[in-house]
């Protein structure tokens, strides 16, 4: 279970997370559906502690449970960063395979899905430095867990949702390096160990 209580660093990392939530996803709209969940404060921002992929499989558990036992309008979806625990992409991305086990095992399947995001994100098909792959770069590896009826009502609600990506990519090709660069986003260190 996540700790209780907010340390200066799991502070900062929320703050910065907020940050890039605020800047990149809505300033950019990159996502067209996540102001509305953040203006009615339906976003949950959980840190993990976790150094090992037991851990945050660990918490994960904890925080799908929690979203689901509680009303949308309270809880919509969460963001579980997890800033001391899989720093390499590759090994993010291979534990996205455990959590959608875990989506499974829970029989959450087709009522929760999981988004990711990492600070070193990279397409199969690009350059580790491309701008694209800031599409999908957040400050800290991030498991974003969305309910599947929220995203539905929201797609539905938004004429050509599949043409989001492309327009995304657009964006940041348009924004380049030193764009990305003068939002200002930032990543806290461990103030202490654990």
């Amino acid at each position: 279970m996540l700790e209780s209580g907010v340390d200066p660093f799991e502070g900062a990392v929320e703050d910065n997370t907020r940050a890039w939530l605020e800047r990149a996803v809505i300033g950019l709209n990159l996502c067209p559906f996540a102001k509305a969940v953040h203006a009615r404060g339906q976003i949950h921002y959980a840190v993990s502690r976790a150094r090992t992929c037991t851990t945050l499989a660990r918490d994960l558990t904890h925080e799908l449970r929690a979203l689901v036992a509680l009303d949308p309008n309270v809880r919509d979806t969460t963001l579980l960063m997890a800033p001391e625990c899989l720093a390499e992409f590759l090994e993010f991305n291979d534990f996205l395979k455990q959590a959608n086990r875990i989506l499974a095992e829970l029989e959450l399947d087709g009522v929760i899905q999981i988004a990711s995001f990492h600070p070193d994100f990279q397409f199969a098909d690009r350059v580790a430095n491309e701008i694209a792959n800031y599409t999908n770069r957040a400050p800290y590896p991030t498991l974003h867990l969305l309910r599947e009826a929220s995203v539905n009502r929201a797609v539905d609600a938004f004429p050509q949702a599949e043409s989001i990506f492309e327009r995304n990519i657009l964006t940041m090709e348009k924004l380049g390096h030193a764009g990305w660069a003068a939002l200002g986003l930032r990543r806290a260190s461990p103030l202490s160990g654990p």
